[in-house]
């Protein structure tokens, strides 16, 4: 039950509002230290308000105390089941105004409930906060349907009475909501990189996490695939290296936080990742999740997090210097392990860097972990098409040093075997040192909460296979890209798409140099501060006013991205045309390598969104223009947006769904 406590109306009748706080009280002690009376008198008092409230209500209706979101533990107050509607009830006692901030919980909470429990989809969702000393609020009765709708306001007085008008209004059911079947409907969050790695870090199951929709695969079969070869390593003394493969966005990250957080942790593990910009977001995020408000508690959460989450480039530079110094993990989650360095770039000395490295990264990593003299086991993440940067080794690297080293052994899906390129096959055949296991392989997209076919209709478009894309399009009903020439429109769709807690970001490819003249020029500055400020902090993504390139939020995700096309990818008479901005002009990159590079980079940027992706294409610069500009014609543009269009994407302006003024950012 999700619920601390679950009462028919009837029952409800027949407690005292004290009764109904020791119970919630009781249910309390069983599941955190400490009891706060202040939050006992809230329960009397949400009792004693509700008790008045629904005092004509109807005997098979059902109230739920305290509904556990599972969302960074958030539960909503109360859950009110009628005939007719789910009732998503928020208290703020004392209250004697409606914040913008309690509008948007209220909001979120509802949407929660839509997104991921399945009993309540066919049924309206009405958020309810409840101000309970405010003056009565002016506000007229919106238009009720099967979604969320906007947040109805209503204090200690008002309540019954909003109630009553807003069961009238929706009116008796073809099919009444059944409370006993909505209390037994699964509920199934999906939650983000940054609520994952909290979740877990909290010790929390992976399985509690993992179920995104009926239809996904299990994401516990992967983890327990992970465990099973961890414990055979362990129990062999062996080497191995257990290979996650994935399409963007499947869960890949949620298996390796699980290996450092969760259930699999006693074995010490590392999660080890050249993506500086995931690490600082997931060591900001649990040091501010641990300690709120700052002092000492941060600071060790944050010193426990940087422990785990490691910068792979300094572990191997500190453990190829001290060569005889052994890994103090047993375990190392190599994240993308795909774009780990080869010899020519690992040895490479920077201007920021003098290297100290002789191999490929594989190799080194090999090594280190080699000298164990017991057991050690390599965790491989691999984002199948997300290679963005030259030197970039690829699965080939990885194969040729397993092969090169008897005392290594292997176990990965049967996709490692096929991908189009060389580089990015792992061995030709195969080899007697590869044990196929094909539950190491997330091929279903759980980024997107509601829409599969986002992630293949992406790769449809960037494949130039226009056709299937509008196929794929038309078979799921639509997809969630939409396509508009304003970047003012694309502001205000976000926002609007951003109901609740929910968070939209601009984004944009590094390459994409003349943005600057269209509005947007101002990358993102502290990438932690993006992800996690919330507004009205205009450092964070909901400003919509700086942007994040791919190498800013790749292995994270925004609930809706407007993403600003650049002219690093146009289209041509053979196809999308990759660029590079050199000078003041653009040169065609003819490199297979780095077209396929810029390629990967729109395959990132379009799929970092969990709902909706605003694709804005800029105007360009019209030729009859007395002050034209050669380097962002607008032919090139309106050939862009022309076969999104074709390949099913949705134009703006759309019917934007109704939402309450104060809620907006």
């Amino acid at each position: 039950m999700r619920a601390w406590l679950s009462l028919s109306l009837g029952e409800f009748r027949t407690l005292s509002p004290e009764e109904v706080a020791r119970r919630l009280a009781y249910a309390q002690a069983g599941r955190f230290a400490t009891l706060e009376l202040a939050q006992r008198h809230a329960w009397e008092a949400a009792a004693q308000i509700l008790g008045e409230a629904l005092a004509d209500g109807g005997p098979d209706w059902r109230i739920l105390f305290e509904f556990d979101l599972m969302r960074l533990e958030k539960r909503a107050d109360a859950v009110l089941l009628t005939d007719r509607a789910v009732v998503s009830v928020e208290f703020k006692h004392g209250a004697r105004s409606y914040a913008a901030a309690d509008l948007r919980q209220a909001e979120d909470y509802a949407l929660d409930l839509h997104d991921f429990h399945a009993g309540s989809r066919s049924h309206p969702i009405l958020p309810i906060l409840v101000a309970t000393e405010a003056l009565p609020p002016r506000q007229a009765m919106p238009l009720i349907w099967h979604g969320v709708a906007p947040v109805l306001l209503a204090s200690r007085a008002t309540l019954g009475p909003l109630l009553r008008e807003a069961l009238a209004a929706i009116g008796p059911p073809a099919r009444p909501l059944s409370p006993a079947a909505w209390e037994m409907a699964p509920y199934r969050p999906v939650p983000t990189v940054l609520e994952a790695a909290t979740l877990l870090y909290r010790r929390h199951s992976v399985a509690e996490l993992a179920e995104a929709r009926a239809d996904a695969p299990n994401l516990t079969r992967t983890t327990a695939a992970i465990g099973q070869a961890i414990e055979a390593a362990r129990r062999n003394k062996a080497h191995s290296v257990v290979f996650v493969t994935g399409i963007p966005g499947a869960g890949k990250t949620l298996c390796g936080l699980n290996v450092v957080f969760g259930a699999l942790r006693e074995h010490g593990a590392a999660f080890l990742t050249g993506n500086v910009p995931l690490v600082s977001v997931l060591r900001e995020a649990l040091a501010r999740n641990a300690a709120p408000m700052g002092g000492k508690a941060r600071g060790r959460a944050h010193a426990e997090a940087s422990r785990v989450l490691q910068n792979v480039h300094r572990f191997l530079d500190e453990h190829v210097t001290n060569r005889a110094h052994e890994a103090p993990e047993h375990v190392i989650v190599f994240d993308e392990a795909q774009r780990a360095w080869d010899a020519r770039q690992a040895t490479r000395d920077t201007q920021r860097r003098t290297s100290r490295l002789t191999m490929s990264e594989p190799a080194h990593a090999l090594e280190i972990m080699g000298r164990h003299h017991d057991w050690s086991v390599i965790v491989a993440l691999i984002g199948n098409g997300q290679e963005i940067n030259t030197g970039e080794a690829g699965l080939a690297e990885w194969g040729r040093v397993i092969a090169a080293d008897s005392r290594w052994r292997a176990v990965a899906a049967r996709r490692v075997l096929e991908a189009a390129e060389p580089a990015q096959r792992l061995a030709e055949g195969q080899p007697d040192w590869l044990a196929i296991d094909d539950n190491l392989d997330l091929a279903v997209p759980m980024r997107s909460v509601r829409d599969a076919a986002g992630a293949p209709w992406v790769d449809a478009v960037l494949r130039d296979e226009s056709d299937l894309a509008w196929r794929i399009a038309a078979e799921a009903g639509g997809v969630p890209f939409y396509v508009t020439r304003d970047l003012d429109a694309a502001r205000v769709a976000l926002r609007t798409f951003c109901r609740g807690l929910r968070r939209a970001g601009l984004v944009a490819s590094a390459g994409a140099k003349r943005l600057r003249a269209e509005g947007l020029g101002v990358q993102v500055a502290d990438v932690a501060d993006w992800f996690l400020n919330h507004w009205p902090d205009i450092r964070g993504s909901e400003a919509l006013e700086t942007f994040a390139t791919e190498y800013d939020c790749q292995g994270l995700e925004l609930d809706a991205v407007g993403l600003a096309w650049g002219g690093d990818f146009i289209r041509g008479e053979s196809g999308w045309g990759p660029r590079r901005f050199v000078g003041a002009g653009w040169q065609r990159v003819r490199g297979a390598e780095e077209r396929l590079f810029i390629r990967n980079t729109y395959r990132v940027l379009l799929t970092r969104a969990r709902y909706e992706t605003v694709i804005w294409v800029p105007p360009g610069s019209p030729i009859g223009d007395p002050f034209h500009d050669r380097t962002r014609p607008a032919a090139e543009m309106d050939a862009i947006a022309a076969y999104l269009l074709a390949c099913g994407a949705r134009p703006l302006p759309l019917p934007a769904p109704p939402r309450p003024a104060p809620s907006l950012l």
